[in-house]
């Protein structure tokens, strides 16, 4: 990459990387399928928010002591893990309800709510600050602390752009479905992909050491 632009080198790798399937790329797309898009861009919105906390904590070095904590790595690993799960419950027991509104809508905030609780619980989002961004972070060229945040701004651009293409395409299927006839499946179904992404999760957030 050395005759590349650092900067572009930077967005070309961020964009590969969030283009690779992941957890937030199939809850979200659960998450228009069951309630729409207007909740799966709030949930965008969170998860942005929770990426770009991890950008502002990577600039001031902390990230790197979640990288380094076997411990606290772990906590947020397992409480992702369990958030996750919790979500799942939450989707199932939903299914008794028989209101339509509330068996097939999910309000903006509370997935907002969901999109950033479950990024600060991943400690992926920590690592990929502290071994991929630090690549693109030139000693010469400034304040690195800076440098950090404008990368981490970037990856968060590229990312919510990704993301948000993901809820439209999503949403735009769910114009197909019958909701009103098929909610209790549909959650039913919402409630297993989160238990999928839940193992996804434990398994890709294994610590690489």
């Amino acid at each position: 990459m050395a005759d590349i632009d650092p900067l572009l080198a930077f967005a070309l790798t961020a964009l590969l990387i969030e283009l690779t399937p992941g957890p937030n790329m199939t809850y979200l797309a659960a998450l228009s399928l069951s309630s729409g898009m207007r909740s799966g861009f709030a949930a965008v919105c969170g998860i942005a928010l929770g990426l770009m906390t991890y950008a502002v904590i990577a600039a001031f070095g902390l990230a790197a002591v979640v990288d380094g904590s076997p411990v606290l790595y772990g906590l947020l690993r397992w409480g992702g893990v369990l958030y996750l799960l919790w979500l799942a419950w939450d989707a199932w027991s939903g299914q008794v309800d028989g209101s339509p509104e509330t068996a097939t809508k999910e309000q903006p905030w509370p997935a907002f709510q969901r999109g950033l609780i479950t990024n600060l619980l991943n400690p992926k989002a920590a690592v990929f600050y502290v071994t991929v961004l630090p690549e693109f972070v030139q000693p010469d060229r400034g304040s690195l602390a800076m440098q950090t945040l404008m990368l981490g701004v970037l990856y968060v651009a590229i990312a919510t752009l990704i993301h948000s293409a993901v809820v439209a395409l999503a949403g735009a299927m769910q114009s197909t479905i019958d909701v009103a006839n098929n909610r209790r499946t549909i959650r039913g179904a919402f409630a297993i992909a989160l238990v999928g992404i839940a193992i996804w999760f434990a398994v890709a957030t294994g610590h690489p050491r």
